[in-house]
């Protein structure tokens, strides 16, 4: 049978792909970070699903889970939040599973920038002003970031940067963005994007660190840095322009 690493999307039910949502619904057997996942798409599994939480379990624990429920003949739903392909921990699930023998399929999901760039109002990719986005994160209490990875090294581009689990630190983040942005480099953070209790902060690598703090924003954020989130004056897209071939 297979393992199916769904996306659940940022943070809404109705943002999960229709895919995800037919896998839930047959499969058996349904495993779901229990902090981030909306307790209401567990409604779309069957009445008699077995439901774990892995929140409080090992990755040896889990891969048992989908390993037995595997040998039992049972597919399994493994939700996770946002999109499987960014800051999941999906791929040393699915190294022990190619160990085992065990197949599996990657369901995408809406990923937790997305849902703060829509949230924002704002394309990431603006003519002329950002064409490159850098998604990254910062070491904290999370596996260390390789050579080369540092903030301070990724600032150096100017690049537009999404940064995921780094609210916690956003000194310094601040710290070590400034010497390549300047202080009034704009900033946004979206805590809990799409989300009925979605908080949006606006301001500039200057004052965001305290509106952080002042708002008690602690995880589940995104953060965005860069020219992109105020630029208005910019050339339009040559996707539409009268004088692009359309042949």
């Amino acid at each position: 049978m297979t393992v199916y690493f769904i996306g659940a999307g940022p943070g809404a039910a109705d943002l999960i792909t229709l895919r995800g949502v037919r896998r839930l619904e047959s499969s058996p057997v349904c495993l779901y970070a229990g902090s981030l996942v909306p307790r209401e798409l567990l409604e779309s599994c069957p009445p008699s699903a077995r439901l774990v939480d892995t929140a409080n379990l090992t990755l040896d624990e889990i891969v048992t889970e989908l390993v037995t429920a595997h040998r039992a003949g049972l597919d399994v739903a493994r939700l996770h939040s946002g999109d499987p392909s960014v800051f999941s921990a999906v791929a040393e699930q699915m190294r022990r599973l190619d160990a085992l023998g065990v197949p599996y399929e990657v369901v995408p999901g809406v990923p937790a920038f997305a849902a703060a760039a829509a949230s924002l109002g704002r394309e990431l990719t603006v003519p002329g002003v950002g064409q490159t986005v850098i998604l990254t994160r910062v070491s904290g209490r999370a596996t260390p970031m390789p050579d080369g990875e540092d903030l301070a090294t990724l600032g150096a581009s100017g690049a537009t940067l999404v940064l995921h689990l780094a609210v916690q630190r956003i000194d310094e983040v601040v710290a070590e963005l400034r010497p390549s942005y300047g202080l009034g480099c704009p900033v946004a953070v979206v805590a809990r994007a799409s989300r009925a209790d979605e908080v949006i902060l606006r301001g500039t690598l200057a004052d965001i660190a305290d509106q952080v703090k002042a708002a008690g924003i602690r995880r589940t954020a995104v953060i965005v840095v860069g020219r992109v989130l105020s630029a208005s004056e910019f050339p339009d897209s040559h996707l539409y322009s009268a004088d692009r071939t359309r042949t």
